[in-house]
């Protein structure tokens, strides 16, 4: 008897692939191969007759999922892949500084990390180093004014957080 699938969870995942999916149906034991549309999963793992975690390969759009085994290839169930979002910035602190620059800003926020430019306006940091994928330490150019700083990462442009220079 061919395998049957019944759920996928998660059933959607980043476009970059690599997150555990875990496939719930029957007759899953001897399993031979998982494909994300025909994409071999990256790996994959029997847990019993009844489960299978398998690790997402990398894809685009919404894909069929199917086992296949020594008894047969089961049915297909859905996974839609995400394009990543874009960086958040939630707070800049301090949201002021010199007309000089060379202050370090401390930007707090969400998908920060893999930042490739911060911007004050249009002008570059000076430097910037990433702390993590919430926040980025950045040393302030020189400016005048209020500027939107953004952050810039393969995901996209995040808003624009307002810095007032003195």
């Amino acid at each position: 008897m061919s395998p049957i699938l019944l759920a996928l969870v998660p059933s959607q995942g980043p476009s970059t692939g690599g997150n555990p999916v875990l496939l719930v149906g029957t007759g899953l034991t001897g399993a031979t191969a998982v494909l994300f549309g025909t994409t071999p999963a990256l790996s994959f793992t029997v847990q019993f007759d009844g489960a299978i975690t398998a690790v997402a390969p990398p894809g685009t759009g919404t894909v069929p999922v199917k086992v296949v085994t020594p008894s047969g290839t089961s049915n297909t169930l859905s996974y839609t892949y995400q394009l990543p979002a874009p960086p958040t910035i939630l707070a800049l602190v301090p949201p002021i500084g010199l007309a000089v620059g060379g202050l370090p800003v401390l930007i707090v926020g969400h998908g920060l990390s893999g930042a490739t430019a911060v911007l004050f306006g249009t002008t570059p940091a000076t430097n910037f180093t990433v702390l993590g994928d919430g926040a980025i330490l950045a040393v302030s150019p020189p400016g005048t004014g209020t500027v939107p700083v953004t952050v810039i990462t393969p995901a996209g442009t995040s808003n624009g957080a307002s810095y007032t220079y003195l």
